[in-house]
């Protein structure tokens, strides 16, 4: 084990050539970023993960956790048990009031009617049956072609989550993002600090959180090259911790924090049916995405990395890694900002963003089924307000209906 550590944390591939890892111990006089601080991130991002589920679950809760403990405990009716209790709690006093305070409907799509048969399809066969299975089924059933496959849609859609979910899931972040940019623009003036160690280490604990808390939250689209992304980040923040690169991390950091605050703004706008404030943050969204991406991020940062401090460090292994991955990130950047220029776009062209649902269609979203032509003639339906847009899991687009389908 011994031999495979120090392989790993070989000097000459993780530091310029004219410095070892003993120039690197912190002394009295100077405070260095040490390798070992970075496991302390593992059990900080279970705790953000938990702190985030209170948060999200809880949100403008009046009473708070004492308030549900003694409902629970002291105040269940004798004919309902504290599960029930729990529920009608959640209902009364942080659901409803979040959703018709702030205009965000807490109930989900509508439920499809029980079916043991189509239920059985649904769930051992197909979520979305071809047209000779639903021939089948309708002979069965004795039910039209065109009930069979409401019901497959009101099914697949009841598996979305409520508006009120992704509310509290974009709150979550926006509250995150707000806070740590605060905290942490500070450290681009002044000298570096010993709280850096503490921006760091919950900067990369958030991003652990989101790396794993992605599989069971609100699914979408870009699944794969947002997880793309977390990977990245958190390896460039492990890289620039361990190799004293702080300073260009801080920075990169603030720069993708400051336009992820007013993204979560706007979708926050979009889930309280408040379109012109949505629309008026999305387009300070675009302009403060593109300008720090496509403007700041290379001219500055990738000018820096690529070219001064290799004129300032030398050549070495790790910083060519390091530069890899911030192009792999500027890849990121220029397709999210393409999609964004899309919707500005349309936005400008048509007087507002037209249907965006700011990042928030699933994968499991679903097109309209087309009616086979023998039994009903070819139509175009909206379902449960999600037809005529399109989004990103970061950052989004929106699309007509007709270019949905």
């Amino acid at each position: 084990m011994a031999g495979i550590l120090a392989w790993f944390w070989n000097e000459r591939f993780w530091l310029p050539h004219n410095v070892t890892w003993a120039d690197l111990q912190s002394t009295e006089e100077a405070a260095f970023p040490q390798a070992e601080d970075l496991y302390l991130a593992f059990p900080l991002a279970f705790c953000i993960f938990m702190i985030r589920l209170l948060f999200e679950r809880y949100l403008n809760s009046k009473m708070g956790a004492l308030v549900i403990l003694y409902f629970v405990t002291q105040m269940t009716p004798p004919d309902m048990n504290q599960a029930e209790a729990t529920q009608d709690l959640h209902d009364r006093f942080i659901a409803k009031p979040c959703a018709l305070g702030l205009k965000v409907q807490a109930n989900g799509p509508q439920k499809a009617q029980p079916n043991a048969i189509l239920e059985k399809v649904f769930t051992a066969i197909t979520k979305h049956p071809d047209e000779k299975r639903l021939e089948g089924l309708s002979k069965q059933l004795d039910w039209d072609v065109r009930s069979i496959q409401r019901w497959f849609r009101q099914r697949r859609n009841q598996e979305k989550p409520s508006t009120l979910r992704k509310f509290c899931e974009s709150m979550w972040r926006f509250t995150f993002y707000l806070y740590i940019f605060t905290y942490g623009v500070r450290f681009l003036k002044k000298p570096l600090m010993p709280d850096l160690h503490y921006y760091y280490i919950v900067e990369l604990s958030f991003y652990w959180s989101l790396m794993f808390s992605q599989f069971i939250d609100v699914k979408r689209k870009d699944f794969g090259i947002m997880f793309t992304h977390h990977i990245v980040t958190v390896t460039l923040i492990t890289f620039s911790y361990v190799t004293n690169l702080t300073r260009v991390g801080t920075l990169i950091l603030c720069l993708h924090d400051s336009a992820d605050i007013v993204l979560e703004a706007a979708k926050m706008a979009n889930y309280c049916k408040c379109q012109k404030l949505s629309d008026l943050l999305f387009l300070t969204f675009a302009v403060v995405f593109i300008v720090s991406r496509l403007g700041i991020y290379p001219l500055w940062i990738l000018n820096t990395t690529l070219f001064e401090l290799y004129e300032a460090l030398g050549n070495f292994p790790a910083l060519w890694v390091f530069n890899v991955l911030l192009m792999v990130l500027q890849i990121l950047h220029c397709f999210w900002s393409y999609l964004i220029i899309k919707a500005a776009y349309r936005a400008i062209s048509k007087g507002k963003v037209a249907k965006d649902a700011r990042s928030d269609v699933e994968s499991s979203s679903d097109e309209e089924e087309t009616v086979p032509r023998s039994k009903a003639p070819h139509s175009t339906v909206t379902t449960n307000g999600t037809s005529g847009a399109n989004g990103t899991n970061g950052y989004l687009t929106a699309v007509t209906s007709s270019e949905e389908h």
